[in-house]
């Protein structure tokens, strides 16, 4: 069997990192299932959000209404402390939130949450609530890790607790995803989430992808963790910055899209590659929350303009 260049360099830097990686298997997983299985699939494909946080200040029918205008294909809402939807009024107010939307012509995707933990006395009703509402997919919250305990005693916490929101998930047929952030948490390296998930079921946990920090903590290595966590992926995150020097130390500055660092054109090559296209969400953080909503608005939709572009340039729209 011929061995291409890519699957080569990738196999040799999993060896030299100590880990047994195949292209075509992971532990305790059909392989084709792995091969095959995209959680962002059918009616999904193509679909931007952009992310509700930005318009904190909106209720739900303004929001859906501003949204609309801008254009996008739905919203990624916040269901969580201080968020659009709070977790303790989910049966109440999700329903609402769900319904402006769909009176403006849109659809919630996605729902940004604070879940870790199966057992806490709001992951349950977020989750039937969300799913009895057709939202397929949910970000969970940051997971730190315990500065007292050894790595890899963290990351077998981490896989037990994930391995029982995959039941949950399962039961209420949502798709569950790790955000990777840069930092120092989990998730950061993109390759610890993989050590995690690699004997997981990917229909039911998984990644929102986020290559924005993927670059941040990988400037050029990061397709090799996307490699590695392409079958968990449901949802993308879509923003852009460049490194800027403030008090001494270098930082991320969000820049609007195309005015930064992110390589897009190796990013969306890579999903034309793999025929993954979405859903997307928009991230506007180089924005206040205090901006004039005008500007604000008109600053979005530029970036969703630009993202459209991309895609139809590389032929994942029509």
């Amino acid at each position: 069997m011929k061995t291409s260049r890519k699957d080569f360099i990738l196999n040799a830097a999993m060896v030299t990192a100590g880990l047994a990686y195949s292209c075509r298997t992971t532990a305790g997983i059909d392989a084709a299932k792995l091969k095959s299985f995209h959680p962002s699939a059918g009616n999904e494909q193509g679909k931007i959000c952009v992310f509700s946080k930005h318009f904190q200040e909106l209720g739900y029918n303004e929001l859906a209404a501003v949204v609309a205008e801008m254009g996008f294909d739905g919203i990624d809402l916040t269901v969580r402390p201080e968020g659009h939807v709070l977790p303790e009024n989910v049966e109440r107010d999700l329903p609402l939130a769900v319904e402006a939307a769909k009176k403006s012509g849109l659809k919630i995707y996605m729902i940004a949450t604070a879940i870790v933990d199966a057992d806490d006395k709001y992951t349950e009703p977020v989750l039937k609530t969300a799913s009895s509402l057709g939202i397929r997919h949910y970000r969970m919250g940051p997971r730190h890790y315990d500065e007292k305990k050894s790595v890899p005693q963290n990351l077998t916490e981490i896989k037990a607790s994930l391995k029982k929101l995959g039941k949950l998930n399962r039961k209420y047929n949502i798709h569950g995803e790790c955000q990777n952030h840069y930092g120092d948490g989990f998730g950061s390296t993109v390759w610890d989430i993989w050590e995690v998930l690699k004997e997981m079921d990917p229909e039911w946990v998984g990644v929102q992808y986020d290559v924005y920090h993927a670059t941040v903590e990988g400037a050029h290595s990061w397709p090799l963790g996307f490699q590695l966590v392409k079958p968990y992926i449901g949802t993308m995150d879509i923003k852009d910055f460049y490194w800027k020097k403030n008090d001494k130390r270098w930082q991320p500055q969000s820049v609007p899209l195309g005015e930064g660092m992110v390589d897009y054109e190796k990013f969306i090559a890579l999903l034309k590659e793999n025929k993954m296209n979405g859903p997307f969400s928009i991230h506007n953080e180089y924005l206040s929350l205090t901006d004039d909503l005008s500007a604000k608005s008109g600053k979005i939709k530029q970036d969703l303009i630009t993202l459209r572009k991309w895609l139809r340039e590389a032929g994942l729209l029509v």
